[in-house]
């Protein structure tokens, strides 16, 4: 590895990759260790879960995508392509259900930009569940830092965070599977400010995942370009046209954060990540939360109901203020939807969320009763961020409410227990692998840390059938 000359050093992106070649596994908290086991486990599952979906059939199905035989599997099939089809495929594979974990620093998903490109490339360069391990905590931290330099102006921009900074944090795991230099691992960063991407108007489409098949695509092109010799501007996170200043303009973000505090603790150990019992939007859980609670203590009986009035942080309301959901992927960010599900069938799972399901006749007559506010008490820069209150009026006139406090998901502070962690994991798999391969592969996750080679655990993956060569590919022109 070499060092980066000081005209690289003294940049944003040499500092980065100062410090994340200096990252060793040894340095690594227990704690660390133990959640980035948890996040890729999780994303495992719901990549695989992810892997059926019409969106990635499409991704797949485009010619020349997954079109060469390559070291890298694709989820959901036996095939092995080249990294950068396999990051793109299982990327968009990963987001597909919006069942994936939700970080506090990033303001989306932290696991999905850095998962499928520690695979692909793991496969690649015949990497160790260790390396696995250290890359995904290197990128956790990378785009953790960087996104609190540029929030919360740069949410509410409309920037999807999960893609347009997640994006650093594939570079960085990518730089750590590759063993890249300081110098390569600065032009990486570089290169990458011109391969974020993602906007929040696409939430709700097939777009939304493909925004983490893209980033974890250009996270890994960009390693591999650097690799190779490829050269980008040396300041192009400071420069007055660089990322920064275009993302979010001038006054609106503070560099500082980036390096303030790095590592002191991990942002993987505090404040950590939340995974989803939900498969939904995280800003819908909250409303779920609550009405489940109410549910639960008030005895509610659905036809007794006249009104339903969710009310949440606004921060949570421009993507998923949705009343007249007209799919399934548009139903993942309705709170109204969601809420409406919660209170019929006291649970929020997978089969929710089908076409057929968010068009149930039942359904569409009773979602006129739900209405989505901002609550008075939960200012956009209050501390209740991810938090809601459920207010349900009775036929008789009572008011009924429950309240649930800020929470992202399941996290430090309320973690899945390994059953219920099982339970999540079983149910995505199972939609894509034989019943006799989950467990096993569960149990291989588990103890990530002592696999030899990601290979060994890519086996574990690869299903006994591949659908996609029978894809009908979709031709350029």
């Amino acid at each position: 590895m070499t060092a980066a000359p000081e005209s690289i050093a003294k940049t944003i992106a040499g500092e980065l990759a100062r410090r994340i070649v200096a990252m060793c596994y040894s340095d690594l908290p227990e704690q660390a260790i133990r959640w980035a086991k948890i996040g890729i486990l999780d994303t495992v599952g719901v990549t695989l879960a992810g892997s059926v979906e019409d969106c990635v059939r499409i991704v797949a199905s485009v010619e020349g995508i997954g079109a060469a035989q390559g070291s890298s599997l694709v989820f959901g099939t036996n095939r092995r392509v080249p990294a950068l089809d396999a990051a793109l495929i299982n990327g968009t594979a990963s987001h597909a259900l919006d069942f994936d974990d939700v970080g506090e620093s990033i303001g989306g998903h932290p696991s999905v930009p850095l998962v499928s490109a520690i695979m692909a490339l793991g496969e690649q360069v015949d990497a160790g569940g260790k390396d696995a391990i250290l890359a995904y905590v290197v990128g956790f931290e990378t785009e953790s830092r960087i996104a609190r330099a540029v929030h919360p102006y740069h949410y509410d921009r409309g920037w999807h965070p999960t893609t347009t900074v997640g994006v650093f944090g594939t570079v960085a795991a990518a730089a750590r599977i590759l063993k890249l230099g300081e110098a390569e691992t600065a032009m990486a960063f570089n290169l990458a400010t011109s391969l974020a991407a993602g906007v929040k108007a696409n939430f709700g489409t097939m777009t939304k995942p493909l925004h983490v098949g893209h980033s974890a695509r250009s996270g890994v092109l960009a390693a591999l370009l650097a690799k190779g010799g490829f050269t980008a501007g040396k300041r192009a996170f400071e420069h007055p046209q660089g990322y920064f200043n275009v993302f979010n303009g001038a006054g609106n973000y503070d560099a500082a954060k980036v390096f303030k505090h790095w590592a002191d603790p991990l942002d993987i150990v505090e404040p950590g990540f939340g995974l989803k019992q939900y498969p939904c939007c995280g800003s819908t859980h909250p409303a779920i939360d609550a009405v489940l609670k109410l549910r639960c203590e008030q005895n509610i009986n659905a036809d007794d109901v006249t009104a339903i009035e969710v009310l949440t942080n606004p921060r949570r309301l421009p993507h998923t203020d949705k009343p007249e959901p007209r799919n399934g992927l548009e139903g993942k960010f309705s709170i109204q939807y969601v809420t409406l599900r919660a209170l019929l069938d006291g649970r929020v799972v997978l089969s929710h969320f089908e076409d057929v399901a968010v068009r149930d006749p039942c359904i569409r007559k009773l979602l006129p009763l739900v209405r989505a506010g901002a609550h008075p008490e939960m200012p956009t820069d209050s501390k209740e961020q991810f938090a809601a209150e459920v207010v349900v009026t009775t036929r008789a006139g009572k008011k009924l409410s429950a309240r649930v406090p800020h929470q992202i998901c399941r996290g430090l502070a309320n973690p899945m227990s390994r059953e219920e962690l099982w339970a999540k994991f079983e149910d995505c798999a199972l939609r894509a692998l034989a019943p006799a391969q989950a467990r096993p592969l569960f149990e291989m996750l588990e103890r990530l840390d002592g696999v030899v080679s990601v290979r060994d655990l890519t086996d574990a993956i690869a299903v006994r059938r591949d659908a996609f060569p029978r894809m009908e590919r979709t031709k350029v022109g």
